[in-house]
């Protein structure tokens, strides 16, 4: 089997991830998510009002903005100013769908929650560490607020549905690899993006094959190997969720 960096991470093993919580003292919630060389910091805030396209409609919102910072990468990018451009908008919403897939809207009211995710340094997998990421700021947010009575649900169940996490899976040199750095990224024959709830649902895959097509048994390789990658991620999540006091 494939070894790979560092040293002794094997094909189908996630990066080391941590994530630190409550790294920002005025957002709701908020994570500072480390898998590998790539850093996200994700913060949760608050707003009593939602889009003028859900007024009076009795339920919630959860949103999402991404960014990378201009110096994230190897060479410096510019700042989106004036124009998110079309690769931002695109992560921005699945980020924000996958994390409306764990929460309960109705259970908001008529509030939304907005998740940050900026990029401090990128080395492959911004989006899905974003989205574990988010998951964790979201989660510590709903917690806080509910706690304080600032939300309806009557319990965190009734707003909190579940987890969720990402995770890139790739096929090069007819090898599956989980969880590419920019390298690995950048050269795979195949590149695949998972989002699953923590009950094992998908809310979202996406696949594209840069350097040649894939099978039906390559496909069921790779979903296979972000369904176990997954579990992984909900793991850490629950222990840190855990040791912050957030339990549903």
């Amino acid at each position: 089997m494939l070894q790979r960096i560092p040293a002794g991470r094997h094909a189908l093993q996630i990066r080391p991830v941590t994530i630190e919580v409550d790294v920002n003292r005025y957002a709701e919630g908020s994570a500072l998510i480390k898998s590998g060389n790539t850093h996200v910091l994700c913060t949760a805030s608050f707003d009593e009002a939602v889009p003028p396209w859900l007024t009076g409609k009795g339920r919630g919102w959860v949103t999402a903005e991404y960014s990378m910072l201009p110096r994230s990468t190897h060479t410096r990018s510019k700042r989106d100013r004036e124009k998110v451009s079309g690769r931002t908008q695109e992560i921005q919403r699945l980020i924000a769908r996958a994390l409306r897939g764990m929460v309960n809207l109705q259970g908001l009211g008529e509030r939304q929650l907005i998740v940050d995710c900026d990029v401090l340094q990128a080395d492959g997998g911004t989006r899905t560490a974003s989205i574990t990421g988010g998951c964790v700021a979201l989660a510590l947010a709903l917690g806080k607020l509910h706690k304080e009575g600032r939300i309806p649900a009557k319990t965190l169940k009734d707003v909190l549905l579940d987890t969720v996490s990402a995770i890139s899976i790739g096929l090069g040199k007819g090898e599956i690899l989980t969880d590419l750095d920019y390298n690995e990224d950048s050269s795979c024959d195949v590149d695949m993006n998972f989002v699953i709830t923590g009950q094992g649902g998908f809310v979202e895959v996406q696949g594209t094959a840069e350097k040649r097509s894939f099978t039906k048994t390559d496909l069921d390789q790779m979903t296979e190997a972000a369904v176990k990658a997954t579990a992984d991620l909900r793991a850490i999540q629950l222990s840190v969720l855990e040791k912050a006091g957030v339990k549903w």
